[in-house]
């Protein structure tokens, strides 16, 4: 796991980076526990300042697995501890915060959060969304580096499922390429797509041998 272990200013800043991109989770769950809007963007902020000052690194060994469930399993605490939280929360005020919208989490939740889930599956099926929303946030800069960012964008809808001839042919027309060339470059980027998604799962979690039971568990999340 990037986020232990090695440097320790190498770890605090993968970690940082960890949070960054997976914060809503967090907000989702709170929400999901009853707790209101204002409030879990408090107690989010409040968390991430701990996580984010303390000496806990030596929490996130190896054998402590995914840093999902590490993550999850350290905001239940944190939010189980008034004391702690207080505390926390004035730490927060004199440090860098983890810079996150509030409105737009608000709006995200009424939106998609499910009213049937319970506060961690909520939370797991967040993260998912998150997860494959950065590996495409990535792809796109990606191939914007490399030139191709018209490109990625007409074919991005087009890298789930099984597009049919006629979406191929579209594809082709805007882009000014053949079907067959069409096809050859989505299956490039479906190549690639699966590429950074094991790369990204790889920072969250101890092993490589874990990658896939994690990608696993993380579209089977996606069903609910």
């Amino acid at each position: 796991m990037s986020a232990a272990g090695g440097d320790v200013a190498a770890a605090r800043e993968a970690v940082a980076a960890l949070c960054q991109a997976y914060w809503y989770p967090l907000y989702a769950f709170a929400r999901r526990q009853g707790i209101l809007a204002a409030d879990a963007e408090d107690l989010a902020q409040a968390f991430f300042a701990t996580l984010l000052e303390k000496d806990f690194l030596h929490d996130v060994q190896r054998e402590r697995g995914r840093f999902r469930s590490f993550l999850l399993a350290a905001f239940r605490h944190f939010l189980s501890n008034q004391r702690d939280r207080e505390r926390a929360w004035k730490r927060g005020g004199r440090h860098k915060r983890v810079s996150f919208d509030a409105a737009e989490a608000e709006s995200r939740y009424q939106q998609h959060g499910s009213r049937t889930l319970s506060p961690q599956a909520e939370f797991e099926k967040q993260w998912a969304l998150a997860l494959l929303q950065k590996v495409q946030t990535d792809l796109a800069k990606e191939a914007e580096r490399t030139g191709k960012s018209e490109q990625y964008v007409r074919l991005s809808p087009l890298l789930a499922g099984s597009p049919d001839r006629e979406s191929y042919a579209s594809a082709a027309g805007a882009l000014g390429m053949s079907e067959a060339a069409v096809k050859v470059a989505v299956h490039r980027w479906r190549g690639r797509f699966r590429e950074r998604l094991r790369e990204e799962i790889a920072q969250t979690v101890a092993k490589p041998e874990d990658i896939d039971d994690e990608i696993r568990a993380l579209f089977e999340a996606l069903r609910h």
